[in-house]
């Protein structure tokens, strides 16, 4: 057998730096709180029309300018299409960012199409149905795991996603980080690639359980471990990747969904080793758990 890397060997730093992570999040989630975003919040939208193609980061630029620094500025259908998406209800903050940008100037004209309110209320109803959202993935998630392995392992399988989730939130509320819808469909992505490493790990423990059984379960994860880490690796660094791609490449208004990503998918690699196996130790998981139970027979005692 190759060489095999004693990951659970340094298992009681790896507790104390979860246990200071998940602290810290919780923390500054608890002081703090989410910056939520325009989606949540409510706020003015606002559509504008250029007459040539429009330069966001120009856009970007002329709001900060003229005083509007949390202006989000996006494509909308067209190329000569812009959508301005900023905090405040008052009717005429349309024609207060048109006439700021016309005084910061340039050779592109453009008219306003239209400006609607977003209320709070729907910014409210987002957040609850978004946080209901996640919790129901995670219910489904332990009920799948358990019935698929046995509950000890459904068990790591939801503390190491609860983790990633409150690592994840824990950095944007820390650096506070505008949290918006999309924002969130990347958090509840990376519960399913968070779990998806957990099971590949938990299942060649399964595996090993019948392989080496004169192995103690510590072995039998370090083993496991090894045997997976190729492709954990792959996986993550390629998927990293992408992400990296993304973060680079996609604007300002994808920054916030790969940045989320890319803080979830290093924390449930990290979580997969360091968190979920950790548990099945404390659990005291044995072979004898993986053994269905033998139903007795009934015996007919009449003469």
């Amino acid at each position: 057998m190759k060489r095999v890397i004693n990951f659970m060997g340094i298992r009681h730093v790896a507790f104390a730096v979860t246990v200071l992570l998940t602290l810290v999040s919780l923390g500054s989630l608890a002081v703090k709180g989410l910056n939520f975003g325009l989606d949540f919040t409510g706020g003015t939208l606002i559509e504008l029309g250029y007459e040539k193609p429009a330069d966001l980061t120009l856009v970007r630029e002329q709001l900060g300018q003229a005083g509007y620094t949390d202006a989000m500025v996006q494509s909308f259908g067209a190329t000569t299409d812009v959508l301005v998406r900023m905090r405040g209800d008052d009717p005429q903050l349309g024609n207060q960012v048109a006439d700021a940008l016309r005084k910061v100037g340039g050779d592109n004209a453009f008219t306003i199409k239209r400006v609607e309110f977003v209320g709070p209320a729907v910014g409210e109803e987002l957040r609850d149905q978004g946080g209901l959202g996640m919790l129901l993935a995670l219910a489904g998630i332990l009920v799948y795991v358990a019935f698929r392995f046995q509950w000890k392992f459904g068990f790591g399988a939801i503390v190491s996603l609860i983790h990633d989730v409150i690592v994840t939130l824990g950095v944007f509320s820390f650096f506070e980080i505008p949290f918006d819808l999309t924002v969130l469909a990347a958090v509840l992505a990376l519960i399913g690639y968070s779990l998806n490493d957990t099971i590949v790990v938990f299942d060649r423990i399964r595996e090993n359980f019948r392989v080496l059984r004169k192995a103690e379960l510590i072995e039998n994860i370090n083993i496991s471990t090894t045997q997976t880490l190729l492709r954990t690796m792959a996986t993550s660094i390629s998927t990293l990747l992408a992400i990296i791609a993304l973060m680079v490449f996609g604007g300002e208004n994808l920054w916030g969904f790969s940045l989320a990503l890319f803080i979830g998918v290093t924390a449930g690699t990290y979580s997969s080793v360091y968190i979920a196996s950790i548990l099945l130790i404390w659990l005291k998981l044995t072979r004898d758990d993986l053994i269905p139970p033998v139903e007795a027979e009934e015996v007919d005692e009449r003469p």
